[in-house]
């Protein structure tokens, strides 16, 4: 039985050498191959291959955030030049990558290792581990990436008001309205600079750029009047923290 692959790389050479690479594997398919993560997204989305081989360092956006937009990745292995903190995550998280230029020994073995871990269960948990690591590190922490409908938005961190709860997802408010990112707030309370970002209430963090005013609101809570005019709760223990930033 065959095994659909999908390449996705900036670089025509590293494609031509992965495509060429593969022809020594019958079973192996490529569905697709991409130039950048925007046609990766729609690739895997149409195609739902087997295995991606993905490059990171890719324009507009890398490898670790197409991956974030996908909701249930494919099993990876992932092409880079060299990258000491991305090194180390793979190797942590027992997920193969390539080390640009490799060869088609490397690339056979690299084939070989997630032959034998085709029918693992762990290897998307792998993947989400390896993905929450990379996302505490810049510039993956200066930035959201946003899967909106049928389009890709990347949104620069101070151009984001305020984050809100919203079950499994985050709502991001921009002055454009609100996005969903699949992350919880605990994952943005770590990523976000505090010295910039708040977590006033259990549901939201706010961006203290964005507060023009705070104001008494029931018993001992509060709520922060953004510019926009956006209105953010401000909880018995998140006043403390707001008011010892904002000097107050």
């Amino acid at each position: 039985m065959s095994s659909k692959v999908i390449i996705i790389d900036d670089e025509p050479l590293a494609r031509s050498i992965v495509i060429e690479y593969i022809q020594n594997f019958p079973d192996l398919v490529v569905s697709q191959v991409c130039s950048n993560g925007y046609e990766g997204v729609k690739a895997i989305q149409q195609y739902k291959p087997d295995l991606i081989i993905l490059d990171i360092q890719m324009p507009k956006i890398n490898g670790f955030e197409m991956l974030e937009l996908i909701e249930n990745p494919p099993a990876v292995i992932f092409a880079t030049a060299f990258d000491e903190y991305a090194i180390k995550a793979f190797e942590a998280h027992a997920i193969d990558y390539l080390l640009k230029p490799f060869n088609q020994d490397r690339f056979e073995k690299a084939i070989k290792k997630w032959r034998e871990q085709k029918n693992n269960s762990n290897s998307e948990k792998q993947t989400k581990q390896l993905l929450d690591d990379v996302s505490l590190t810049a510039p993956q922490s200066e930035r959201i990436v946003i899967k909106d409908g049928s389009k890709i938005k990347i949104i620069p961190i101070q151009d984001v008001h305020y984050l809100e709860a919203a079950d499994d997802f985050v709502k991001v408010f921009t002055k454009e309205g609100y996005f969903l990112k699949n992350k919880t707030m605990g994952h943005f309370e770590q990523v976000l600079d505090p010295s910039q970002f708040v977590r006033s209430h259990r549901s939201y963090i706010v961006n203290l750029q964005q507060i023009t005013r705070i104001d008494p609101y029931e018993k001992d809570n509060h709520i922060a009047i953004l510019r926009s005019g956006a209105k953010v709760p401000v909880s018995r223990t998140g006043y403390p923290k707001l008011k010892s930033i904002l000097g107050l």
